[in-house]
């Protein structure tokens, strides 16, 4: 609870201070207009400062230092966590960085950046199997459910497939005012009651590695994003950017991980699973009609709602709304499994 509150507070007085140094300097973020098939009902955006996403990654790591002060003992899990949250937050600052200074909205790695942060995720799962005692299993809500062994070449590719698609999502998710922060929120949260249930209860889950210093973790992302949202919220002064999306889709993807609950991802990112898989489909479907047909008016799917009538704020609530169902559930099942082999 203190880390949350304390990231909380310094995502506060970090978004302001960004919104400031961005405006003063005249930087914002460029949009995608009708030439390069862009949003073009966005375009009275451009120039909102952007690359929030520092003070998000700020925030959750002092959170989550600070939650230390008290006799908290460091994880190698959580350590290896963040080197990778922050190395892939650096290619986000990157990109955002060049689509800032060139004032067009795709960065010099736009077209390589997916390959590069796939290869960086794999990279982070080997560290992990190698250095850690991660559990090798494709489990659900433990080690054991269904608990699948899988030996560590195939785990490394899975774990780090896990990640680049989790990081992307989350990236693709961000592009209404506080839609992926909000969602990413009450993910973190079901992560902290995760992590909880896992540390009091260690005959059950035994096969997580301090489970309370990755609650924490969690718990520090929640609180940054919680204060982000702030001034993200529409009519928005400040977007995330590449740098704070792709930091909380690898956040979230490795306390999956480390938890043993990476089947459960798919529920607790639900929304983001949503918005890529439109994004997938509108691609599949555009190239097998020769391009000539697509299957929503402009993916990813708020976009198309947005064209079908709705208004920008009125799309975000319902699909925080569905985010929000998506995590209950994927808590139900949790608990559900939890109750049982307590009752068992």
């Amino acid at each position: 609870m203190f880390a949350g509150a304390f990231s909380m507070v310094v995502s506060l007085i970090g978004s302001r201070f960004l919104i400031s140094f961005f405006r003063n300097r005249g930087k914002g973020q460029p949009i995608l207009g009708k030439e390069d098939l862009g949003p073009e009902h966005h375009m009275k955006k451009a120039g909102t400062p952007t690359m929030g996403g520092l003070a998000i990654v700020v925030a959750a790591f002092s959170g989550w230092l600070i939650a230390h002060v008290r006799d908290l003992a460091f994880s190698n899990q959580a350590i290896i966590a963040w080197v990778g949250i922050l190395v892939m937050s650096f290619m986000g600052f990157l990109d955002d960085y060049i689509k800032v200074k060139k004032s067009h909205n795709r960065g010099i790695f736009w077209k390589k950046k997916s390959y590069i942060t796939l290869g960086l995720s794999c990279l982070l799962a080997l560290w992990l199997v190698q250095a850690t005692d991660i559990s090798r299993t494709i489990s659900m809500t433990r080690a054991t459910l269904p608990g699948i062994h899988i030996p560590w070449y195939v785990w490394v590719l899975w774990a780090g497939t896990m990640i680049w698609a989790t990081s992307n999502a989350v990236n693709v998710t961000d592009g209404l005012d506080g839609l992926a922060g909000g969602s990413a929120l009450m993910g973190f949260l079901a992560f902290t009651i995760i992590g909880y249930i896992g540390l009091r209860y260690r005959n059950i889950y035994a096969d997580v590695v301090n489970p309370l210093d990755l609650a924490v973790l969690a718990a520090a992302f929640a609180g940054a994003c919680g204060g982000f949202l702030w001034f993200n919220a529409a009519p928005a002064r400040i977007f995330m950017g590449d740098v704070g999306a792709l930091a909380l889709g690898t956040a979230l993807s490795l306390l999956a991980l480390t938890l043993n609950t990476q089947l459960l991802l798919v529920l607790i990112c639900g929304i983001n699973v949503m918005e890529a898989g439109s994004v997938a489909v509108q691609m599949i479907v555009f190239k097998a009609s020769g391009r000539k047909k697509r299957l929503f008016r402009m993916s990813p799917i708020h976009h198309h709602f947005e064209l079908v009538g709705w208004p920008e704020t009125t799309v975000i609530i319902r699909f925080w709304l569905i985010s929000g169902i998506c995590v209950a559930s994927a808590l139900a099942l949790f608990i559900a499994d939890f109750s049982k082999q307590v009752g068992g």
